[in-house]
């Protein structure tokens, strides 16, 4: 099937396509997510792989065991994602199920309709995280993999509330994303030069709980976290 013809089958909102690219977007991650050279450049597997330090397919693997329960139901995933994510969730649903993706750059959209193969239970969309256009509690589950970290406190904040808002009672919200690593990890020490460079928003994940952006109006049934490779990496389930 070619771009085009997966592109016919996932849809954007015409009173929404004109979404602006967040401003810290544009200045802080041009070069990765904005820039007609980015999907070219990172649209890899072996290099997000490489960026992950090796662990992009026990993460991807962490969240859609999570996501398995929603297999048939309506799913969310919060921003496109170089690598195969998309298409590992995709094959996961089950013949009821439907993935809703959205995202904020049209460079983003382009691509996963390129990588879809089999758009029939997929519409992606063009909408900020921030203010989502879908009715409270109406996903069965919503996924947001590596998005927080690259986003200034006060539109995290916005972002895990509007999942929250979204998310079914009894339903699942995932997080996998940075974590500050335990003392003995070389990684504690190497990965904050870098991430103060390339991720200047990325440390506050490293001081702060990614259950304390909750809305204080929404209080979660569970929350249930995991840490990976040495504390690195985490995944937080949220059921509420």
């Amino acid at each position: 099937m070619s771009p085009n013809s997966s592109a016919s089958n996932a849809s954007v909102e015409p009173s929404f396509a004109s979404v602006p690219v967040p401003e810290y977007l544009e200045k802080t991650y041009w070069w990765a997510y904005v820039h007609p050279n980015a999907v070219r450049v990172f649209e890899r597997q072996w290099l997000v792989n490489l960026i992950l330090w090796g662990n992009f397919a026990r993460l991807r693997d962490a969240a859609l065991q999570e996501l398995s329960a929603a297999s048939n139901g309506q799913i969310l995933q919060v921003a496109c994602v170089y690598g195969n994510f998309t298409e590992h969730l995709v094959e996961s649903l089950g013949p009821q199920g439907h993935l809703d993706v959205i995202d904020v750059a049209p460079i983003q959209i382009k691509n996963l309709h390129a990588k879809l193969k089999n758009p029939s239970q997929v519409t992606v969309l063009r909408q900020d995280s921030t203010n989502m256009q879908f009715e409270n509690a109406s996903r069965d589950a919503v996924v947001v993999f590596f998005l927080l970290h690259e986003q200034p406190e006060a539109v995290r904040r916005k972002t895990v509330a509007e999942a929250m808002r979204i998310t079914k009672p009894g339903g699942k919200l995932i997080f996998v994303d940075y974590h500050r690593p335990v003392a003995w990890s070389p990684f504690r020490y190497l990965m904050v030069p870098i991430l103060k460079t390339l991720e200047p928003f990325a440390m506050d994940l490293w001081r702060n709980e990614i259950s304390s952006w909750l809305p204080s109006d929404l209080k979660p049934a569970a929350i249930d976290k995991q840490n990976y490779f040495g504390g690195l990496y985490q995944k937080v389930v949220i059921t509420r």
